[in-house]
């Protein structure tokens, strides 16, 4: 699976995901109840493709399989279904 790095980008910002920049990376922090949680990942600047390597290791950091992570991309996974996830998983809180 490669998808290209802006499309991933996209979906991470349109599912609950903001973009901060340093010199080298964009990192990518979900956002949940108003507060910046510990799920993350980043993508280089200079990155135009997203490879099958990436896609795992990006998929391990925001905690979704890679099938999950493909839907996420790919936009059959919500942003509400993401948060759901995260909360079923116990790795976020309602608050």
């Amino acid at each position: 699976m490669v998808f290209k790095a802006r499309d991933v980008s996209t979906s991470l910002c349109a599912k609950g995901f903001q973009e901060y920049s340093d010199r080298d990376h964009r990192y990518y922090f979900l956002h949940h109840g108003g507060k910046k949680s510990h799920i993350h990942t980043k993508i280089s600047h200079k990155a135009k493709e997203i490879d099958d390597y990436l896609c795992s290791a990006m998929s391990r950091q925001i905690r979704l399989t890679r099938t999950q992570f493909r839907a996420l991309v790919e936009c059959p996974l919500t942003a509400e279904g993401y948060l759901k996830l995260m909360i079923d998983a116990k790795h976020l809180t309602i608050e």
